[in-house]
């Protein structure tokens, strides 16, 4: 007889999975030309990229981060950034990144999830108070849990609820913080940044917004959605990432000089990782340029963005929000949300099923993630395969 397999439930979690219609698989994506490519080899035009700015296949971030490796004479400098692993280039972006929010200062991370977790549980201790959106992305969530702080998840955007809360805490003299993404992304709906902010002042909290899926994308020079709301000076601390309009990876806390510098000291995914190379500094850098410098980019975004909502309600889609680029189009039940996940790829569309535990059970939809560089045949290509699915479950 075999040995007992202690890890033997994981075969049983993914049977089960399977019979719920939430198992999921890797599948790889081949980029040809703009958003079209395949995905496991099927010709497709990409609707489930955060790449909003057409960025991906730049060649000049590509030219930017191979300049850098070959000035910094390899990759990797295969240290922490309290060590040997800080370069002229960690220093450039940072410097770059508080310029463009409008900050004192910015600290780089390897990822925009490091960037959360390292803020939050540096900025919180035992006996202090977090109050959360309800529909904050998982890495909010994750950092939450690991702050040691009570935490009081309010209903999405429920403001009474918040300051209620933020009251009783205030009386008891707990330190308080609010935290918010400012893009929720599976709802494509914005956070209400300007009653956060005098929410946070009323209750002297301290206000921290994920930014990841607003910067470079929202507001006149891309700074974000606290710039296209007007509050772009009141927020104190600004998180965000280069993975979505950048096309790019590493994630940042922009904020004063003493907080960068206090989070230098207490944030362990920054202390106790390698620090990430040159080049994707500099390419990240590009990046920011081009953010600044094409806004013509932005303007051809919205412009399909409004297209696209106005033929999605046309034809009767039920949209959770259309605030944003992303546009989440309700379905409810996980296995019809992937049949018309597969019927639409077979029309040559990739827009990915969205099932729970992403959303809540019973929410599954089908998320549209719009781009620049969407062309008016992609468009075209997507109106007609969602005609089709009319009648599948995604119509009022």
């Amino acid at each position: 007889m075999p040995p007992p397999d202690p890890l033997h439930f994981c075969a049983d979690a993914l049977f089960d999975l399977a019979g719920r219609g939430l198992r999921r698989t890797l599948r790889t994506w081949i980029p040809t030309e703009g958003m079209r490519g395949t995905l496991d080899g099927r010709p497709a035009i990409n609707f489930g990229s955060n790449d909003y700015l057409g960025l991906g296949r730049d060649p000049r971030l590509a030219a930017a981060a191979r300049a850098a490796a070959e000035e910094a004479g390899g990759w990797g400098p295969a240290a922490s950034r309290l060590l040997a692993g800080t370069t002229p280039w960690h220093n450039g972006l940072e410097s770059d990144i508080a310029r463009f929010k409008g900050t004192e200062g910015a600290l780089f991370f390897p990822s925009g999830y490091m960037a959360n977790l390292g803020t939050l549980t540096a900025l919180s201790e035992a006996g202090s108070l977090i109050c959360a959106d309800a529909l904050n992305h998982a890495s909010l969530v994750d950092a939450c849990r690991l702050s040691r702080a009570e935490v009081f998840v309010y209903p999405h955007r429920d403001m009474a609820a918040l300051n209620a809360r933020l009251a009783d805490a205030q009386r008891r003299g707990t330190r308080r913080m609010i935290v918010t993404d400012s893009v929720f992304s599976m709802d494509g709906d914005l956070a209400p940044l300007p009653e956060l902010v005098e929410i946070a002042r009323r209750h002297d909290a301290a206000l921290v917004v994920d930014d990841a899926h607003a910067t470079g994308v929202f507001g006149r020079k891309g700074r974000g959605a606290a710039e296209h709301l007007g509050v772009a000076d009141e927020i104190p601390v600004t998180l965000g990432t280069f993975s979505k309009a950048a096309a790019s990876v590493g994630g940042f806390s922009a904020a004063s000089a003493t907080v960068v510098e206090f989070l230098i000291h207490r944030a362990r995914p920054f202390i106790f990782t390698t620090a990430p190379p040159p080049a994707l500094c500099a390419a990240n850098r590009r990046a920011l340029e081009l953010f600044d410098g094409e806004p013509e980019r932005r303007d051809r975004l919205w412009a399909n963005q409004r297209g696209v909502v106005d033929e999605l309600r046309g034809m009767g889609c039920r949209l959770t929000g259309t605030e944003t680029p992303i546009l989440p189009v309700l379905i409810g039940d996980e296995a019809a949300a992937v049949a018309v996940a597969e019927a639409l790829l077979a029309a040559g569309c990739y827009v990915p099923a969205i099932r729970h535990p992403t959303v809540p059970r019973g929410s599954a939809r089908l998320r549209i993630s719009l781009s620049a560089a969407h062309t008016e045949e992609d468009l075209r290509t997507l109106f007609r395969a969602m005609q089709e699915f009319r009648g599948r479950g995604g119509s009022e």
